[in-house]
């Protein structure tokens, strides 16, 4: 099934269209992709055949690939957002970057042995529909100057 997705980063300076599908979709959580979102893993698609057209923006789009390695990440220079890496077998686009196409599922979580010690159980924290109040005593944390996410 081929579908059309957009995508672009925070600033809004790069944007992209990707014609093709997917062919996986993994929640990666070795210490690299940690490293790359400061986050517990990354939410990455991967593509074979799919084409990549930047419409905006490419002159800001960087690129750094670790020596001696495959692990690459491309950026927006001004705002820093994980955009779409492209090699000549396969394209990496951040699930996180897109803002159309439905997207399945991701297909598994890859790398668990390496995964933070504190990325044991995720699924058991508490969730909230946006920033939390405080509680039990701990001061409230209000992150002045940003903007809430529509609901």
């Amino acid at each position: 099934m081929s579908s059309q997705f957009a995508g672009s980063c925070l600033c809004g300076s790069v944007r992209y269209t990707i014609e093709g599908s997917f062919d996986r979709f993994y929640l990666c959580h070795c210490s690299r992709c940690r490293k790359d979102t400061g986050s517990a893993n990354a939410a990455n698609l991967f593509s074979a055949n799919a084409k990549l057209t930047w419409l905006s923006g490419q002159d800001r789009v960087a690129t750094y690939k670790l020596a001696d390695t495959r692990h690459a990440r491309s950026f927006c220079a001004t705002c820093g957002s994980a955009l779409p890496c492209s090699s000549p077998d396969l394209l990496v686009v951040p699930a996180g970057s897109l803002d159309t196409g439905d997207v399945k599922a991701p297909d598994g979580n890859i790398f668990m042995a390496s995964r933070a010690p504190w990325d044991q159980d995720l699924g058991a924290a508490p969730s909230y529909a946006d920033f939390p109040a405080a509680t039990s005593g701990l001061p409230e944390v209000s992150p002045k100057g940003l903007k809430q996410e529509p609901g």
